[in-house]
C-alpha cells in the first residue's frame, strides 16, 4: 500500500516495486450497471439536512485510550426504528433509522470508548432475485425498459411485501467485529432508503450526513441519560428478541470516527467538513475520517461544502476498482488543500470495490453481489479498473482485501480515538502505518512516493 497526497503520480506495480503502490487510472463507464449508477450520481443543488440535539454533559469517566492493553469479548445488537422513520425533506421519501453495534464487553473496566459510524454506500436494497434475474436478461438483450423496470424493483424502499430487505450494513461485520475487539463501539448504519432515493449529486452526500448526524444524535443522549430513542429498542439480531446492554456513560461522544463506503465515503466527508460541523450533535467530536472508496460527486460546483481543514481524512481506493476511478485522490487533495491535520491517500493493488462488503461479493450469494473487478482471458486472475487495457495487478481475493481494510482501519482508528504514543500499533506517518500492514498483514511493504507525506 502506498502512501498518497499531492497530485496524481502515475507508479506501477513491479517485481521492483512491490504491490503497495500508486497506480493512476481514468474514469469511464463500460456497462448498464455503471451507466444506472452514474445516473444516481448526477449533479443536484447540494442541500444541508439540520438535525439539532441536546443532552447534558457527560459523567466523568475514564476513557478507554490504546495503553488499555488485550482484546475485548464482543456482543452485538440491533435496533430498527423503523423503515420509514423519517422523510426526506421535498421528495418525503421513506428512510430507516436501523443499525447493527457490535460492542466491547467492558465488564472489567469502566472506561468510555470511542464510536465508531459505518456507512454504506450505494448498492441495491431488495433482495428479489427475480427482478435481479430479469435485470440480466434485459441487459444482454439491450431491452432497457425491462431493465429499468426490474431495476426498480431491486431499488425501491419499503421492499415489496414478502421481499427481504439486503443487509447492506451488514457487510462490514468482519471489520466491525474486529474493532470492536480492540476497544471501540462501532455502529454499522443502515442507508437503503437514501439507496432508493432520489438524491443524487450533492444532496446524497448531504442526505447520507444527515442520516449520520441523526444517529449520533440518539447515541449522545443514550450515553448522557440511558433515555431516548435507543432505549428498550436493542435486540439480538439472531433471534429477534430484546435485549439489555447499558451503554450508559460508556460511549465518548468527544471521540468520533466516521467510515464510508462508496456514497457513504462521499457523506462521511460531507459531514466532516468544515462547513458542516454546525450540524452535529452537541458534545460530538469527529476526530478521524476514512473514506473507502468514495464515489464523489467530482462535478460538484461547491467544493467548499467537502472541505475539511481540522480533520484528519484517509482515502482507499483499489487498482481494480471498477466503480471510482482514481480522481477520488485529487478530490480529496482539492478538499484538504487548506487543512492542518492529517492526510492519507493510499491505492490497495489488486482490490475492486465490492470485495470491501461481504453482501455485495459474489461468494456471499446474496442478490446483485458481483466482481467489478476488469479481467483480461489472456491473463487470468489478473485484474485492472474499468479504464485498463490490460491487468495491473493479481487480484485480492475477498478475505485479503478485507484484511488490508481490518488492518489499516484498525491502526488507523487507534491513532486517532486513542491515542497513546507508547503503544506501537499507533502510528504517526503513512509509512509507519503500510509497515503495520507487513507485521499484522503479512502484505509487502510500501515504497512511499517522495513528497507526499503529510502527517505530523
Amino acid at each position: 500500500m502506498r502512501a498518497r497526497t499531492g497530485s496524481p503520480t502515475a507508479y506501477t506495480a513491479t517485481p521492483a516495486n512491490p504491490p503497495w503502490s500508486i497506480d493512476v487510472k481514468h474514469r469511464t463507464r463500460t456497462s448498464a450497471r455503471l451507466r444506472h449508477r452514474a445516473c444516481r450520481g448526477a449533479v443536484a443543488a447540494a442541500t444541508v439536512l439540520v438535525v439539532s440535539a441536546g443532552g447534558a454533559a457527560q459523567a466523568d469517566a475514564p476513557r478507554h485510550t490504546a495503553a488499555h492493553e488485550g482484546r475485548y469479548a464482543v456482543g452485538v445488537v440491533g435496533y430498527d426504528l423503523g423503515s420509514k422513520a423519517y422523510t426526506l425533506p421535498g421528495t418525503g421519501e421513506p428512510v430507516e433509522m436501523a443499525a447493527t453495534v457490535h460492542y466491547p464487553k467492558a465488564s472489567h473496566d469502566e472506561a468510555r470508548h470511542p464510536l465508531v459510524l459505518l456507512l454504506h454506500g450505494l448498492h441495491e436494497t431488495c433482495a428479489d432475485r427475480q427482478a435481479a434475474t430479469a435485470r440480466d436478461a434485459a441487459e444482454k438483450a439491450a431491452d432497457w425498459d425491462a431493465y429499468n423496470a426490474a431495476d426498480r424493483k431491486l431499488y425501491s424502499w419499503p421492499c415489496a411485501p414478502g421481499i427481504r430487505p439486503l443487509a447492506n450494513n451488514r457487510g462490514y461485520d468482519y471489520l466491525a467485529r474486529d474493532l470492536a475487539a480492540q476497544g471501540f463501539v462501532v455502529v454499522s448504519v443502515s442507508a437503503n432508503g437514501i439507496n432508493a432515493s432520489s438524491a443524487s449529486g450533492d444532496e446524497n452526500a448531504s442526505t447520507r450526513a444527515d442520516l449520520l448526524n441523526r444517529h449520533l444524535a440518539l447515541w449522545q443522549r443514550l450515553d448522557a441519560t440511558g433515555k431516548g430513542g435507543l432505549s428498550g429498542h436493542f435486540v439480538d439480531p439472531a433471534t429477534g428478541k430484546p435485549a439489555h446492554v447499558d451503554f450508559r456513560h460508556r460511549v465518548d461522544m468527544s471521540r468520533v470516527g466516521t467510515l464510508g463506503h462508496s456514497r457513504g465515503g462521499a457523506g462521511v466527508t460531507w459531514q466532516a467538513a468544515d462547513a458542516h460541523k454546525n450540524k452535529w450533535p452537541t458534545g460530538v467530536k469527529v476526530k478521524a475520517v476514512l473514506a473507502l472508496a468514495p464515489a464523489y460527486n467530482v462535478m460538484t460546483e461547491d467544493m467548499a461544502a467537502y472541505r475539511i481543514d481540522s480533520t484528519p481524512l484517509a482515502v482507499l481506493r483499489g487498482t481494480c476498482d471498477g466503480q471510482v476511478g482514481e480522481e477520488v485522490f485529487s478530490f480529496a487533495d482539492d478538499a484538504t488543500a487548506h487543512s492542518t491535520a492529517d492526510h492519507y491517500g493510499y491505492a490497495v493493488p489488486g482490490a475492486n470495490h465490492n470485495f470491501f462488503n461481504t453482501r455485495w461479493s459474489p461468494d456471499s450469494g446474496e442478490v446483485a453481489a458481483w466482481d467489478d473487478a476488469k479481467h483480461f482471458p489472456d491473463r487470468p486472475g489478473r485484474c485492472g479498473d474499468r479504464s485498463a487495457a490490460t491487468p495491473s495487478d493479481a487480484q485480492l481475493t475477498e478475505p485479503q482485501e478485507r484484511k488490508v481494510l481490518r488492518v489499516f482501519a484498525g491502526a488507523y482508528f487507534r491513532k486517532y480515538l486513542m491515542g497513546g504514543t507508547s503503544n506501537p500499533k499507533n502510528r504517526k506517518t503513512p509509512d509507519q502505518l503500510g509497515s503495520l500492514l507487513v507485521s499484522e498483514g503479512g502484505l509487502e511493504p510500501p515504497r512511499p512516493i517522495k513528497g507526499t507525506s503529510t502527517s505530523s
